[in-house]
């Protein structure tokens, strides 16, 4: 384990496997030479060298839904199987984006930081009602999905798009666009998409001048995916009205994104999926996954998202 999974599935495994826990500091090729398996989440690259220093390396999970951070062409050349958990975590990220949306267009953790020093500037406070605002959503798979029938819910008209449009049949909450008119009729745009080299920079500079004045974005899809100069220049002009970031260019202890000068963002350390539930959901797959790979069956137990390399 290169990265902190649910406890109790921990347990489990140590009944019937050997278990390394290497959390703090990258993987040293004394914890990975013996290791047949490698578990790991986002915050953690896995890059060639790593690889190779687990000469008996057969199964990397990835506990979660991303796998931009695993040299995937590497583990494909070593025979290496990647196997990623995407499904728990959907619910978690979803209801978080909305969260953020609240937190942002309510800007109820300005207010909070506030009343904690005495302030109460009520008419400063003032946010949108969501009921009959454009929803905007890039990357309208799985997460992006339920993002939207929440929006819906709360009486927005949601718009979405995804990367190969002809093979997308929209549920009826979401009406089908392509980036440009999602991006040019979203009063408030959430990003769900993986990074790839198709995806970084994907809302950029121009994609952000082509939002209405007064536009928000959410983001808790990767690093990256919004390009960070753009979104603060856009912010700070005032063409933007906020911006809320679970993910983040850099990442990790001592990183403070520039996005931080301003008050009207909302950020936070890629926590979306932590919802309690859904680690807990998370570590019960991944030891179906292992113990099915031990048993030289993991073929038979995949689900066809689950299948990376």
């Amino acid at each position: 384990m290169v990265s902190p999974v649910d406890g109790d599935a921990v347990d489990t495994l140590r009944d019937n496997h050997h278990v390394a826990i290497a959390v703090d500091e990258p993987p040293s090729e004394e914890v990975l030479r013996d290791q047949e398996v490698l578990v790991m989440r986002s915050g953690v690259e896995i890059t060639r060298d790593i690889i190779d220093l687990a000469p008996r390396l057969g199964l990397i999970v990835r506990a979660g839904s991303g796998f931009d951070n695993i040299d995937l062409g590497h583990a494909r050349r070593r025979g290496i199987r990647v196997v990623r958990i995407p499904g728990p975590a959907a619910a978690a990220v979803a209801e978080f984006t909305f969260g953020l949306i609240l937190a942002l267009t309510r800007k109820i953790v300005r207010a909070d930081a506030l009343v904690r020093i005495g302030l109460w500037p009520k008419p400063e406070l003032g946010g949108i009602l969501l009921g009959g605002k454009v929803l905007g959503i890039v990357g309208a798979g799985n997460i992006g999905t339920r993002v939207g029938k929440l929006g819906a819910a709360w009486g927005m008209h949601v718009i979405g798009c995804v990367e190969h449009s002809s093979k997308w049949e929209p549920p009826p909450f979401i009406e089908a666009g392509d980036l440009g008119s999602v991006l040019s009729r979203a009063d408030i745009l959430t990003v769900h998409t993986p990074l790839t080299d198709a995806t970084r920079g994907l809302i950029g500079a121009g994609e952000l001048a082509s939002m209405q004045q007064g536009g928000y974005v959410v983001s808790t899809a990767r690093g990256g995916v919004v390009d960070e100069v753009a979104l603060y220049e856009a912010l700070d002009s005032g063409h933007l009205a906020g911006a809320a970031l679970d993910v983040h260019e850099e990442e990790g202890d001592g990183s403070i994104p520039k996005l931080a000068d301003l008050p009207n963002v909302v950020l936070t350390p890629h926590i979306a999926g932590m919802a309690i539930e859904s680690q807990r959901a998370i570590g019960s797959r991944m030891v179906e996954l292992i113990n099915a790979y031990a048993a030289d069956e993991l073929d038979s137990v995949l689900a066809e998202p689950e299948r990376v390399v």
